[in-house]
């Protein structure tokens, strides 16, 4: 499940990619399968970069022109020197950051003159609606710290001297799957809406018909779970 439109977030040969929070690897292995880059993920659980380098191992290219790594890292303190990335990804990790504007910082650090950002963070309707109906889906160890205000965000990012390129929304088909899970919380494994939303969001990645591909872009605007925003880094 992608969150980052690739029309936007365009790849070129010999790019170096960071994903910052790579979680399980779903943009940093895509990433890699869309292009004749240096893909690399940086997460802070160690279960996860195990989980992405299995994942990873059936699209592994014997390929000179690109390259797959994965560390582990901290988002207020990474282990890269300043300018080293052309590219990065940060989908669905501020949130769960206390200081999110040091991460920004440490984005912008080693983003390099002329490169581009792709960040997402759950949308504030939709998430105002999970905390409403759950304390548990954000009062737990590694939950969501705080809802986001779009227009806040994008002045933090802009505050480094970043620019700002556009924004668009994602997934809207899965607010109502946790929305659900949220009024279920305690049952969700089992119960019934749930489990067959689930199936529902299966068949849809899976197969990707044309009504669900339809019915995300239409709703999308509405109540997409997610607001993705892209920015691109000054060389001066």
């Amino acid at each position: 499940m992608e969150t980052i439109d690739y029309r936007i977030f365009n790849l070129a040969a010999g790019d170096t990619v960071l994903d910052l929070g790579c979680g399980e690897g779903r943009h940093v292995i895509s990433t890699y399968i869309r292009g004749d880059v240096h893909s690399v993920g940086v997460d802070l659980a160690h279960s996860d970069l195990v989980t992405t380098a299995e994942k990873y191992q059936p699209f592994a290219e014997e390929n000179p022109r690109k390259h797959f790594g994965l560390s582990a890292g901290n988002a207020l303190s990474l282990p890269f020197a300043d300018n080293t990335f052309d590219k990065i990804v940060c989908s669905e990790v501020l949130e769960h950051i206390p200081d999110y504007r040091g991460a920004l910082k440490e984005i912008h650090r080693i983003l390099k003159p002329g490169g581009l950002l792709a960040l997402s963070v759950p949308r504030y309707l939709p998430e105002k609606i999970c905390w409403m109906l759950s304390d548990e889906y954000h009062a737990n160890e590694g939950g969501h710290l705080r809802i986001f205000n779009a227009k806040t965000l994008r002045q933090d990012v802009e505050s480094l001297g970043v620019h700002f390129i556009r924004r668009h929304w994602a997934h809207a088909l899965h607010s109502p799957f946790w929305w659900l899970k949220c009024m279920f919380w305690k049952s969700q494994d089992t119960n019934m809406l749930v489990r067959a939303y689930h199936r529902l969001l299966v068949w849809d990645m899976m197969d990707q018909p044309w009504l669900t591909r339809f019915l995300e872009k239409l709703f999308n605007p509405v109540f997409g779970k997610s607001v993705v925003m892209y920015f691109y880094k000054g060389t001066q």
